[in-house]
């Protein structure tokens, strides 16, 4: 078995795991990033969801790596596209035009951004990229891990990595289980937490957000791209949980604020009219180009219509040990049969999505026959049906941290008059979004409630007891409200970043990260450094 070793290991390539790269890499160490899949990027790219930011993010409130980001987001339009003279002067111009977000982009253009931003390291001999190395075991040594395994999914084989730091910055929070690491998943109880909207009664393991398969959706009006009846089609087709109004395959939704029935079609009456399924996440948008004739409009589905929250992926299988390889192991995102299988049925569910607007929907121009034109589009997802190459994922396992993020340090509705949530001695960045979270998967509801423009603190990225171990994405100790607020692109982003410098100044230091609490002065100063804010100004409540 291959036996590799670095300062900082970094399990996981997506949106945190690449900040965390970068920021390690800036402080001059030596970092391996595996990736499972092998697009780097995580929900920026790998789950094709174009990024959820607040209303302030073109002026503030993001790191400066996250605003390069962005900025070389739209200059890769510039520079590779034959973009027309009106978008050329547009200094903010949202590519594909959709509603969710004012970087509406396509995923492949976000994964040429992020790897242009790697390259640098990868010359200069700082950074190790891996794609493809699946986590499968850890070696631990008392309360600090020693080694990690992987099964490289490529050739089938085994490869160990050691390390003095490792950064968990796997979707579901991988490591945390196989690394013994204390962990929470799913939905605390309000008794633990005295959280408003915690559940009544015990905790419930199995109140999870559900995940969403998502793939790219184009549009020949003129085409008939009609697909074979799913296997599961018949099933979905009138599945629907008691709380929805009607199935989920359909175009009646309810409100997030308020639970109130609407609808929402896939195109609106008049071509100006925004509120449409399409125009939600648009990420490509012919009208911007001087040869619109060589493009479709597409879409990315990640709607209502797809959420899978039939069942949770998470700890549903065992942990692999010794030189087992479980079945399914090699689905992204399933650790062995049982998730491997709820997997393929949130594909399923979204294949019958598109079967659905093909052969079934009602138009929203009252003309009969549905949408036979619409057609699942892999050249925007690199894969060769469309699909994301990972599934996208909303709550992970999260440690128990020295502090846990709760509703009452974030919501409008708990801290009235104020402008901001209460500050944090402690910030390393911050972030701005709702509380947000999608149907769970023992059949709860969506929970959409205001909050005030947040901070990180640097003990939800400190495990209680594992000395060498930091959360990178949406593991850090946040409970499953406050998930809801801080799992956002830019904040997972920051948080990366976070854990990036945190793990270098244990690695300078020779210390574990529990001594990061005796140099808060010094790590914000670090943060600041590099471009993070840690502090908001005098805002509003979303």
């Amino acid at each position: 078995m291959a036996g590799e070793k670095c300062d900082i290991l970094i399990v996981g390539g997506g949106t945190g795991g690449v900040a965390a790269a970068m920021m390690a890499c800036d402080l001059g160490h030596h970092v391996i990033l595996t990736e499972e899949t092998d697009w780097v990027g995580g929900q920026l790219t790998s789950q094709i969801v174009p990024p959820d930011e607040h209303p302030w993010i073109e002026q503030f409130g993001c790191t400066h790596r996250y605003r390069t980001y962005r900025n070389r987001v739209r200059q890769y339009y510039s520079d590779h596209r034959r973009l027309t003279a009106a978008t050329k002067k547009l200094v903010e111009f949202n590519p594909g035009g959709g509603w969710v977000s004012r970087l509406c982009h396509e995923p492949k253009v976000g994964h040429a951004v992020l790897e242009s931003m790697l390259l640098p390291y990868v010359r200069s001999g700082h950074l190790t990229i891996r794609l493809r190395l699946k986590p499968h075991s850890a070696e631990v040594t008392g309360d600090e891990v020693r080694s990690v395994r992987f099964v490289d999914l490529t050739t089938g084989g085994f490869v160990q990595i050691e390390s003095t730091i490792f950064i968990d910055a796997t979707e579901l929070g991988d490591l945390l289980p196989m690394s013994g690491t204390e962990y929470v998943v799913g939905a605390e109880s309000k008794a633990e937490t005295q959280e408003p909207n915690a559940v009544d009664g015990p905790t419930e393991p199995d109140n999870v957000q559900g995940i969403t398969w998502c793939f790219a959706l184009g549009y020949d009006e003129n085409g008939d791209h009609r697909i074979a009846k799913p296997e599961q089609y018949d099933k979905w087709k009138d599945w629907g949980p008691d709380f929805w109004p009607g199935p989920l395959l359909g175009f009646q939704i309810l409100n997030p604020h308020t639970l109130e029935v609407r609808e929402l079609p896939l195109f609106g009456k008049d071509p100006s009219d925004w509120y449409s399924l399409f125009r939600y996440r648009q990420v490509v948008r012919p009208e911007i180009y001087e040869n619109p004739d060589q493009y479709r409009p597409v879409t990315i589905a990640n709607w209502p219509q797809n959420d899978y929250f039939e069942a949770t992926i998470t700890d549903v299988d065992p942990l692999p040990s010794g030189d087992h390889i479980p079945d399914g192991f090699d689905v992204p995102g399933a650790m062995g049969p049982v998730s491997a299988s709820r997997l393929y049925d949130a594909k399923q569910l979204s294949l019958s999505v598109v079967y659905w607007l093909q052969n079934h929907a009602p138009r929203h121009d009252g003309q009969p026959g549905a949408y036979p034109g619409v057609f699942m589009d892999g050249g925007i997802s690199d894969t060769s049906d469309g699909f994301a190459k990972y599934p996208y994922i909303r709550e992970s396992r999260r440690i128990v941290a020295q502090y846990t993020v709760k509703e009452q340090d974030v919501a409008a509705y708990t801290n009235p008059n104020m402008d901001r949530a209460p500050s944090f001695d402690d910030s390393v960045g911050i972030g701005a979004y709702r509380i947000d979270l999608h149907p769970s998967t023992n059949g709860k509801n969506t929970i959409d409630t205001s909050t005030l423009p947040l901070e990180i603190p640097a003990r939800s990225l400190i495990p209680v007891r594992m000395r060498n171990l930091i959360p990178a994405c949406k593991n850090i100790g946040t409970t499953h409200i406050t998930n809801g607020c801080y799992r956002l692109h830019p904040v997972e982003w920051n948080i990366g970043e976070a854990a990036g410098a945190m793990a270098s100044l244990c690695v300078s230091h020779g210390e574990p990260v529990q001594a990061i609490v005796t140099k808060i002065e010094e790590l914000q100063a670090l943060l600041t450094s590099q471009g993070i804010e840690i502090r908001w100004p005098k805002l509003r409540a979303l």
